[in-house]
């Protein structure tokens, strides 16, 4: 089998340690069709018929495979070796996303069990390793037809169809090795508050406490220092408050935006004593996102957000990036289009892409992958991985809203069905028990229970049209673009701010991908024409506070994207940006 090229860049960025040993590359592999692996003990004896390449997915092309059928059972296996620099430390093993359950075997011994698609997961193999040669084997199952699933955009029929694509089962994101000591920081929490210029810093401990453990934490911004403290660690959470004593506003201030993209570096050094057992670097950024006066605003001030539908699918790596430059050069691209958002559509996206918009600047709707249908099943699994997200990518200042529902998507009563108006309910208000920093959007498009921004889907294509219906608040929210009730008629519309969060849609064939979009164009100059004509009425409107255009690529059988699905533009970039300044 030829050898592809596989991912190398470091898995988790926003908490980084200097060591760790990627474990991407050729693993062992194998359909379980008939599900005899268990029986058969393939966790221990087993010999595997293929190879693949991770962190693909069997039915991508990059894995080495590319075998789109039903085969909801898989195993791996992976030798690896522990570095001689890991010896001596405690070893933890860990898994960016493997879609769906997952059973995770060390030298025979099962060592965690996880369930969710697209969240990580670590665990402490220390005990369960056997000397330098040891033994990794996954088993992966998916359930490809249980529309309960929170899956997002992945079919449950073999061929993809419509808005459906094809699915991914088993490890999509890196899995890799880090050593600790016996005493090391599991996670931090960083909340950053523009108005009084500080930083809340929840710190986590694992471990032993001594009686002399220290936490010290040094704050610099592009080399320069900017704060330094150390503190007696007594409990195994530490939270503190530090004052940044810098410039923030007028123009020479260190506040983010997708036009200044403002970066902290932080270090964490925890010390037994005067010595370092444990150093991780990080970094955030200063900024705040709320609702004042009807008004969303980005550091205290109005900011209209022009944002794209992201879906995060590639041709080669179906939901897993080829690489992380084709990671970089997606959020370069939508900046390059005038955008400064994205809604990352029905995916909790690579951390690795969460890194580069906050690196280059763009705002960032994190929403989940949804089911299609309600179950009491299907309310476990969506709370559990839901909370497990917004743990994962809660440093990230990129991210300025949460969207955990779309379209209601694993609530189809949800007009007429209490059960799934409360748990719409329940969804909003466990988000905001667990971030009251950002904005939430229980149902993205429309059948509202409690939204902090008003969205709408809306693919009408006629200037005139759009132009009466965002002419007052009242015409918006009384329309039904998609024959749907704006919001669920016992809960009203309180006057939250108006986004238009998906349009346009409109289909261009500039490859050999055959498709559909909402409507079509027939040159370039008829493209340009029809995207003025969905979008200045938006820009325009007295109500409308900002909107998002699908969609960035086309994917698969979808052909309505401003670039094909290989990253290429359809007409000048330049065209598009001047459109969406409103020129």
């Amino acid at each position: 089998m030829t050898v592809q090229p596989y991912r190398q860049d470091y898995p988790r960025p926003q908490f980084e340690r200097s060591e760790w040993l990627n474990l991407n590359g050729e693993w062992e592999f194998e359909f379980d069709d008939h599900q005899v692996g268990n029986l058969e003990k393939w966790n221990v004896s087993h010999d595997f018929s293929q190879r693949i390449q991770v962190p693909f997915c069997f039915q991508s092309s990059l894995s080495g495979i590319g075998d789109t059928g039903f085969h909801d059972t898989v195993w791996y296996r992976k030798a690896f070796t522990v570095p001689a620099a890991f010896v001596g430390k405690r070893i933890v093993l860990h898994f960016g996303a493997v879609d769906y359950m997952s059973w995770i075997w060390v030298n025979g011994q099962l060592v965690k069990v996880h369930e969710g698609g697209h969240t990580p997961f670590s665990v402490d193999i220390t005990e369960h390793l056997q000397g330098n040669e040891n033994t990794i084997v996954v088993k992966a199952q998916d359930y490809s037809q249980d529309q309960t699933l929170p899956k997002g955009k992945q079919y449950w029929e073999e061929e993809s169809a419509s808005i459906w694509y094809t699915r991914t089962t088993g490890i999509w994101q890196t899995v890799w090795l880090e050593p600790v000591a016996e005493t090391y920081l599991s996670k931090v929490k960083l909340t950053p508050y523009i108005d009084s210029n500080e930083i809340k810093i929840r710190a986590f401990i694992e471990g032993r406490l001594s009686d002399n453990l220290w936490l010290k934490t040094i704050i610099s911004f592009k080399g320069a220092p900017v704060a330094e403290e150390i503190v007696k660690v007594t409990e195994s959470e530490l939270m503190r408050r530090v004052g940044l004593h810098d410039f923030n506003d007028h123009g020479r201030g260190r506040w983010w935006s997708p036009e200044k993209p403002n970066l902290y570096d932080i270090q964490f050094l925890l010390l037994d004593g005067d010595q370092v057992i444990d150093h991780v670097n990080s970094y955030f950024g200063m900024r705040k996102i709320a609702i004042e006066d009807g008004k969303v605003c980005l550091n205290n001030r109005f900011y209209y957000m022009k944002l794209v539908l992201d879906q995060g699918y590639f041709p080669d790596g179906i939901m897993t990036p080829p690489t992380d430059d084709a990671i970089k050069q997606d959020v370069e691209l939508t900046k390059a289009m005038g955008f400064n958002g994205a809604r990352k559509h029905q995916k909790i996206e690579d951390p690795r892409y969460l890194y580069w918009c906050d690196r280059l600047g763009l705002l960032v709707w994190g929403e989940m992958a949804n089911a299609a249908a309600y179950s009491e099943n299907y309310v476990r699994r969506i709370t559990s991985e839901w909370q497990e997200a917004i743990e994962r990518d809660y440093n990230h200042p990129c991210i300025v809203a949460w969207v955990p529902l779309n379209e209601s998507w694993g609530v189809p009563n949800i007009l007429v069905d209490k059960f799934q108006q409360q748990h719409a309910l329940g969804l909003y208000h466990l988000t905001k028990s667990l971030d009251d920093t950002r904005l939430v959007i229980s149902n993205d498009g429309w059948e509202h229970i409690k939204s902090d921004i008003c969205t709408i889907h809306d693919y009408e294509s006629s200037r005139e049209v759009l132009v009466e219906r965002y002419r007052t608040v009242e015409n918006a929210v009384q329309a039904k673009p998609a024959n749907r009730w704006i919001h669920v008629p016992d809960y009203p519309y309180e006057g939250a701010p108006i986004h238009v969060s998906e349009y346009g849609g409109i289909s261009f064939k500039k490859s050999d991908w055959e498709g559909w979009g909402y409507s079509a164009a027939q040159s370039d100059e008829d493209f340009i024409e029809r995207y003025k004509s969905v979008t200045e009425p938006l820009l325009q409107s007295p109500v409308v506070q900002g909107f998002c255009y699908t969609q960035l690529t086309d994917v698969e059988q979808e052909i309505n994207g401003l670039l094909t699905y290989d990253r290429k533009p359809k007409v000048a970039l330049e065209l598009i940006k001047q459109i969406n300044e409103g020129k």
